[in-house]
């Protein structure tokens, strides 16, 4: 019986990767920056595993993994959480009240001088720079280093809080709040500054209908994040929910701790559920 022997193709090599050489450079690079940002933060993750370090681990998550529910301790942290809420909404709502008024200095798309030649008046320059390095100023600083300063200066309480996230977030909110204004569509806003009416009027009615859902959208986003920066500033003495979870954490009290991550983690949430039914409602 006659077989056939078929023609084998010829055997190629594989091709080789042509950027091969220039990941195997930016892997090395990397890894030559990396390493002095490692020796110079001190950064030992191996003392994770100290013995001394591996019995307090051990200890906390047995009582992190069974969080604490008796009554006393969450009637206490229910009056925490409405205080952590309400030191993010009434810092929030100061920023706002800073944000709104400088965010309509500094847009220019709302700029009355600029109207009729195209360019803008000295005066009403030098004012919307001035306004925009004071944002600079405020969101640079981080809040958790004005609530330091408020404890310093009127000691301990909410209240520094409150004035932390004010100051911090006003300049947040007043920069993108006017990068989204300049980038929504100029028509409306344009036409009736042409007119003859006020920034305020161009804004509420010709800007806002446009771009309203990005903005109400990056405002909740804040109020989210005020509320964690209101964890956070709890730790320095501002009160809320996160002085009492650093008492908590200084005791070694994983129960507690586990508790009150669980109504953080709840607070966000809720805080993306409001997001999305205003979006939708606006949508």
């Amino acid at each position: 019986m006659n077989t056939a022997i078929l023609p084998t193709a010829p055997f190629t090599a594989a091709p080789s990767d042509p950027a091969l050489r220039r990941r195997l450079i930016a892997t090395l690079v990397f890894v030559l920056l990396l390493w002095p940002m490692l020796v110079y933060s001190e950064f030992k993750p191996w003392l994770l595993f100290d013995a001394q370090s591996l019995v307090a681990t051990r200890r906390f998550l047995a009582q992190f993994l069974h969080p604490a529910v008796d009554a006393e301790f969450l009637q206490l942290v229910l009056i925490n959480t409405w205080q952590t809420v309400a030191m993010a909404t009434a810092g929030l709502t100061l920023a706002l009240a800073g944000a709104i008024p400088a965010t309509l200095i500094v847009t220019e798309r709302l700029s009355i001088s600029k109207m009729g030649s195209g360019r803008m008046r000295p005066f009403a320059k030098v004012v919307r720079q001035i306004v925009r390095w004071l944002l600079v100023l405020l969101r640079s600083v981080p809040e958790l280093v004005w609530a330091l300063l408020f404890v310093r200066v009127i000691g301990l309480g909410p209240t520094a809080g409150v004035l932390a996230i004010a100051l911090t977030y006003s300049g947040m909110l007043g920069k993108v709040y006017a990068e989204i204004l300049e980038s929504s569509d100029a028509h409306a806003a344009d036409t009736l500054l042409t007119n003859g009416s006020s920034r305020l009027s161009a804004l509420l009615f010709g800007a806002l209908p446009d771009s309203s859902s990005e903005l109400v959208s990056y405002t909740v986003y804040r109020w989210e994040c005020a509320i964690r920066g209101s964890a956070v500033m709890g730790f320095v003495g501002a009160g809320g929910l996160g002085q009492r979870m650093d008492e908590s954490t200084r005791n070694m009290a994983g129960g507690e701790v586990a508790t009150m991550l669980i109504v953080f983690v709840l607070l966000v949430a809720l805080a993306d559920v409001v997001s999305r039914m205003l979006r939708k409602r606006l949508g």
